[in-house]
C-alpha cells in the first residue's frame, strides 16, 4: 500500500511538472509571437470607422466586412473575410454617475497602462485562455465609456496582436 501511495504521488508530482511546464511553453510561445517585429502598417490599405454618435473613429483593413451596425448607433463589428472567429470591434456607452452605482456593483479602478497616438490614457488589457484571445482597450472621457475590441482563436492570436496593437493605438476621439 505504501508503495501504491508513493507511486500515485510521484505521478501526480510528474503530472503538475508537465502542466507547469507546458503551460509556461505556451505562454512563452504566445509572448513571443507578440513580440515579434514583422507587422507592416503600410503594406495594408486601411478606411476609418467613424461613429457619428459617440464621435470615436478608428481604422481596419479595407477588405474587413463590417457586420450590421446596431440601430442604437453604439458601435461596429469588422470580420476577417477569411476567418469570420477575427474580428475587431468598437463602441460605446454612457457612464452612469458614481451615485447610482451600488455596493453590489464595486467600481474597478485599474490604473491606465495605454496611452494612444492622439495622447489618449486608457486601460488595455489583453486576454488569452484556451479558445480565445482578446485585447480590448477601454477609455473613460466625459461620463463617456469607449471601447475598441481585437479577438481570435488563442492559437492564432500571436498572428493578430500587432495589428489589434496598432489599431488601438490609432484610436480617437473627437474633441467636442
Amino acid at each position: 500500500m505504501a508503495t501504491a501511495n508513493k507511486i500515485c504521488s510521484l505521478r501526480r508530482r510528474i503530472y503538475r511538472f508537465t502542466a507547469s511546464v507546458s503551460g509556461v511553453i505556451a505562454l512563452l510561445v504566445i509572448l513571443w509571437g507578440c513580440t515579434a517585429n514583422d507587422f507592416n502598417a503600410g503594406a495594408i490599405a486601411w478606411k476609418t470607422y467613424k461613429n457619428s454618435r459617440y464621435g470615436f473613429e478608428f481604422p481596419y483593413p479595407s477588405n474587413w466586412t463590417s457586420s450590421a451596425a446596431p440601430a442604437n448607433g453604439d458601435g461596429i463589428a469588422f470580420i476577417l473575410p477569411q476567418d469570420n472567429s477575427v474580428e475587431i470591434r468598437g463602441w460605446a456607452s454612457h457612464e452612469f454617475p458614481n451615485s447610482i452605482v451600488t455596493e453590489q456593483e464595486p467600481l474597478k479602478k485599474i490604473k491606465s497602462n495605454f496611452q494612444t497616438a492622439q495622447g489618449l490614457s486608457g486601460v488595455m488589457v489583453v486576454e488569452v485562455d484556451k479558445d480565445i484571445g482578446s485585447m480590448t482597450l477601454t477609455l473613460t472621457q466625459s461620463q463617456v465609456k469607449y471601447c475598441w475590441q481585437g479577438r481570435s482563436k488563442s492559437q492564432k492570436f500571436q498572428d493578430y496582436y500587432h495589428l489589434f496593437y496598432y489599431i488601438a493605438h490609432q484610436y480617437r476621439i473627437s474633441k467636442s
